[in-house]
């Protein structure tokens, strides 16, 4: 996972032995989630569930596209039922949910989405989801996470090889906030990806130089198959 500061990558190991099995998800923050989802996003199609969970339950909620959002929504439930290791001096919430967004010609049913060829964003999802409590680190704004060091495209025929962590800018303000109802929040965050030279970028020099030209790109959450690097 590399930093804001573009101070290369930083490595981390695995602190749990093997395989440790999820509790079962939150109940308070899986409602908290199912509300925020239906008020800023629309009627979930479908949701592709996890029975069996390596820390926690990642389960990931599918928002069809629409005439008025041309683009599906993937959401992720159950990233926040543990607190992630926040370093001292930070006022962020600990808890997180991520999100992506895929044209509104992608397969998103439940059998394109398990598969390695189209159902890769849901794996990333996932991987960066279970990250923080993986490492026992944590992850947020503007920070990267390259698929493998070098990074390594996620499947044959795509490009991406990795993703930043933004903040996500097609939806309200409000709706980047997920309340519990208790004075607990969860960041919801967007995952954007990025070409092997944009990591590289990101890497080497920083935040500082990749978003002139991601701006410049018009690129967002929503993922564009067919957009060149812009390195």
């Amino acid at each position: 996972m590399e930093t804001p500061t573009g101070a290369g990558v930083t490595r981390h190991e695995s602190q749990h032995d093997g395989f440790v099995l999820a509790d079962g998800q939150r109940q308070d923050f899986a409602e908290a989630i199912d509300r925020h989802i239906a008020e800023y996003f629309g009627p979930v199609a479908f949701v592709l569930h996890e029975f069996l969970s390596h820390l926690v339950p990642v389960h990931v909620h599918v928002v069809e596209a629409t005439a008025q959002r041309p683009y599906h929504v993937l959401i992720t439930s159950g990233m926040s039922d543990l607190p992630m290791s926040l370093p001292e001096g930070h006022d962020i919430s600990p808890y997180a949910e991520l999100m992506i967004c895929l044209p509104a010609d992608w397969p998103v049913g439940e059998g394109a989405l398990r598969d390695d060829r189209t159902g890769w964003p849901v794996h990333v999802l996932k991987y960066v989801a279970r990250l923080p409590h993986e490492y026992l680190t944590w992850i947020g704004e503007w920070h990267s996470v390259p698929n493998g060091d070098p990074a390594e495209p996620y499947a044959p025929d795509t490009p991406f090889a990795g993703v930043l962590i933004a903040p996500p800018v097609r939806v309200p303000e409000q709706a980047r906030t997920i309340d519990v109802g208790d004075g607990t929040h969860i960041n919801l965050l967007a995952l954007v990806p990025l070409h092997a030279a944009e990591i590289r970028l990101k890497v080497t020099e920083g935040t500082d130089a990749l978003l002139p030209l991601l701006d410049r790109g018009g690129v967002s959450e929503c993922l564009d198959p067919r957009r060149p690097s812009l390195v």
